[in-house]
Formats: structure tokens, C-alpha cells, sequence
């Protein structure tokens, strides 16, 4: 039993130990997995490019990336193969089209609408400050005190 727990822990080197082989045998193929993997989003970071992810997702995004590579598919079919599985969230530049048009503009929409409501709040306050009259009793105790004259 004790021999099977052992065997059971070195089961994960042996797989990375795979892994590293495959890496080692094409060097070209993986270069090129490597600059894909760049363009490309890690769904669980979702701030990460799929070549800097860490994650077991990203890890097996880029072995399918890399046997879509060995079975001969260009780097724009395996993106379309992507996109049609993930949706365009997968590429790190999202193509321009209806549904990203609000994620393209959204935020010049939002910096444009702040410095409208700006503009409009600083014009309001300057025409309650210029529109403020004052009675002629008050005019003319306002010009008493500031002339330091009392009524």
C-alpha cells in the first residue's frame, strides 16, 4: 500500500517530465506556441496573456494550442477555433464588430459624458453667482460696512 502512495506522488513530475520532453522536441513549434499564446487571454486571469498564466487552464489551453500547432493549423485557424469555443473575450485584441463596439468606445463614451456634466455644474454655479442681486437697503448696507460707516 505504502508503495502505491509514493507512486501516486511522482505521478505529476512524471507528467511535467512529459510535458518538458514535448517542449524540447520542437523548439520551433513551441516558439511559435509561445508568441500565439501571447496574443491570447487566460480565461481565469483574465489579465494575463495565456503564455504568462500559471493557472491549469491556461496550461491546458496552451497543450491544445500546441497539438492544433502539430496537426498542421495556422496560428489565424486555431484563434477562429478559439473564438468559436471561448467567444472573442479569449483574444487580447477583440475584433470590432457590435458587441465590442461598447467595449472599443465605452470608455471615450464615459470620459466624454464626466466632462459634460462638468461643464454643465460649472456653468450652473456661475450663473447663480452672477444672477445673485441685492435689494437697494442691502446694496446700501453693504456699501456702509465696507466703507466702514455705521447706520
Amino acid at each position: 500500500m505504502r508503495k502505491y502512495l509514493l507512486l501516486l506522488c511522482f505521478i505529476p513530475l512524471f507528467a511535467y517530465a512529459g510535458e518538458a520532453q514535448d517542449m524540447a522536441q520542437d523548439p520551433v513549434l513551441e516558439k511559435r506556441m509561445v508568441i500565439l499564446a501571447e496574443e491570447l487571454r487566460c480565461l481565469v486571469c483574465q489579465n494575463e496573456s495565456l503564455a504568462s498564466s500559471h493557472a491549469e487552464l491556461a496550461e491546458d489551453l496552451r497543450r491544445e494550442v500546441r497539438e492544433l500547432m502539430q496537426k498542421g493549423m495556422s496560428d489565424q485557424e486555431i484563434k477562429d477555433y478559439l473564438v468559436a469555443r471561448y467567444g472573442d473575450f479569449v483574444l487580447y485584441k477583440p475584433p470590432v464588430k457590435g458587441f465590442t463596439l461598447l467595449l472599443w468606445l465605452g470608455p471615450f463614451a464615459l470620459l466624454l459624458g464626466g466632462l459634460g456634466v462638468l461643464v454643465f455644474q460649472l456653468r450652473k454655479r456661475r450663473k447663480v453667482v452672477t444672477e445673485t442681486t441685492l435689494s437697494p437697503e442691502a446694496e446700501a448696507r453693504v456699501t456702509a460696512l465696507l466703507n466702514d460707516e455705521k447706520r
